[in-house]
């Protein structure tokens, strides 16, 4: 038996839950999901129109170390599965957050319960976990990365936070959560991004490893870079790049990127319909990470961005070591990096 949930029925739900958490699941879902009525979880035709991401630093730190202390071992803990069990639990409230309610569930796992057993009458737990996969799916995993041993460059095997911090290591910047703040240039709107403020020319480099799928100029973004990664869920938009100079030679439409590599100059382009021109007030570099569930939603009025302030802080644990190249003034990459998603690309490397 299904229920098709109508927009009149999320309304009165809206309604009649005077919990806020009540209201931001609710919020979360399509009006035309289909939930399985005998269990209550989401079937399998799910369609997220809208997700409010609001995984704390905290959160994210713990679920992220307890993953990786624990690969490789006979008990893992995949985060994704940590942070959708605490969202369920909490109603995607994490301001209470404390470290013990991480333990609790892998206490649960340690007694040999399965997920299953653990979520099963957790009925928001699958709509969590697709969410978190499509914002979290490539942030952590195998890879390589060169390094000294010895005076002699090498490759060594890794597994864990396989994104980087968008500002290059040794690059200072500051930044606040400024998502869902108004804009008013061309017309009164929503900042569906984050700002990271920085100087002149300091080198941006890739989060995660992906292909190119716009470079160019717009009129509210400036000189700006669209990467999509491989799975297609994440869009990663850097926009406000420096003037005259914002890209790294790596960068064309159809470009394959690695984690880390340098794309491009903070700068404070934008806010002009004439290109190349400088209208921003203060040198930031705009960071923002789209979903898409389904092509549908990439452009136009179904877009979802996602609050990313705490992801910025998780990735100031990894930047990516630069230096300038005297003959051509470009800022490259010191360290190479290579994961398995990039097998057959012209990027490939070792």
């Amino acid at each position: 038996m299904y229920i098709r949930i109508t927009k009149k029925v999320l309304a009165i739900a809206l309604s009649v839950c005077a919990a806020a958490s009540c209201a931001a699941i609710a919020a979360n879902y399509s009006a035309d999901m289909v939930l399985n009525a005998e269990n209550d979880t989401p079937a399998e035709e799910i369609n997220i129109k809208w997700v409010d991401f609001n995984v704390s630093y905290e959160a994210l730190r713990d679920a992220m170390s307890a993953d990786i202390s624990s690969y490789g071992t006979q008990r893992h803990y995949p985060w994704i599965d940590t942070l959708a069990y605490l969202a369920a639990k909490n109603g995607n409230d994490f301001s209470n957050y404390e470290k013990n309610d991480i333990k609790e569930f892998t206490d649960k796992l340690d007694s040999d319960k399965s997920i299953e057993d653990i979520t099963a009458d957790m009925k928001y737990y699958g709509y969590y976990h697709e969410a978190f996969t499509a914002i979290l799916g490539g942030f952590i995993g195998e890879y390589n990365i060169q390094t000294y041993e010895e005076d002699t460059l090498v490759w060594e095997k890794k597994y864990g936070l396989k994104v980087f911090c968008p500002i290059a290591k040794n690059y200072g910047f500051e930044h606040y959560n400024d998502f869902a703040n108004a804009r008013t240039y061309g017309y009164s709107r929503l900042h569906t991004g984050h700002d990271l403020f920085g100087s002149i020319g300091t080198p941006i480099t890739a989060i995660e490893s992906g292909t190119v799928e716009c470079a160019g100029w717009n009129q509210y973004g400036g000189w700006r870079i669209g990467i999509r990664s491989f799975d297609k869920k994440r869009y990663y938009y850097y926009a406000h790049l420096r003037k005259d100079h914002p890209y790294s030679p790596l960068v064309q439409e159809g470009a394959v990127i690695k984690a880390g590599d340098v794309i491009g100059y903070l700068g404070m382009t934008g806010y002009s319909v004439k290109e190349n021109v400088n209208n921003i007030n203060v040198p930031h570099l705009h960071m923002g990470i789209q979903l898409i569930f389904d092509e549908s939603q990439k452009d136009g009025s179904n877009e979802i961005w996602v609050d990313c302030y705490n992801i910025a802080k998780l990735l100031q644990n990894n930047c990516s070591e630069v230096y300038k190249d005297d003959e051509t003034g470009e800022y490259i990459r010191k360290y190479d990096f290579y994961e398995a998603s990039l097998e057959g690309s012209h990027n490939e490397g070792n």
